[in-house]
């Protein structure tokens, strides 16, 4: 199940996104306007989503949630982005790395109470 949404996921909501993949949920979060699309199976799904509703490519950002060991990764395929400098699936910029963590955190607040 996919939710977007710029509040917070409820812990009723964080079971639903579990359904996939039960122990990690793939996210990508617009870190400009912190909104947050969650649950798919492919990264782009969240992405297209978030494009539709009026987001930047620039501004969207993929990996998720360790729902065991409550990590965060910011591993995901639509990171890949050479005309940005980001040549990897991992975001390689320190200060977006730490906005998306930072929103991701704020998401996913459920889990690190």
């Amino acid at each position: 199940m996919i939710i977007t949404k710029n509040s917070p996921f409820t812990s009723q909501e964080i079971s639903k996104l579990s359904e996939e993949f039960e122990t990690y949920i793939k996210t990508v979060i617009d870190i400009n306007t912190r909104v947050c699309s969650a649950g798919a199976n492919r990264h782009f799904e969240n992405e297209q989503i978030l494009l539709e509703k009026g987001s930047k490519q620039s501004d969207l950002w993929g990996g998720g949630i360790d729902l065991e060991a409550k990590a965060i990764d910011n591993n995901s395929m639509i990171n890949i982005r050479p005309s940005e400098e980001n040549n990897s699936n991992e975001i390689q910029d320190p200060e977006i790395r730490k906005k998306f963590e930072e929103v991701t955190r704020y998401f996913f607040e459920e889990l690190f109470k």
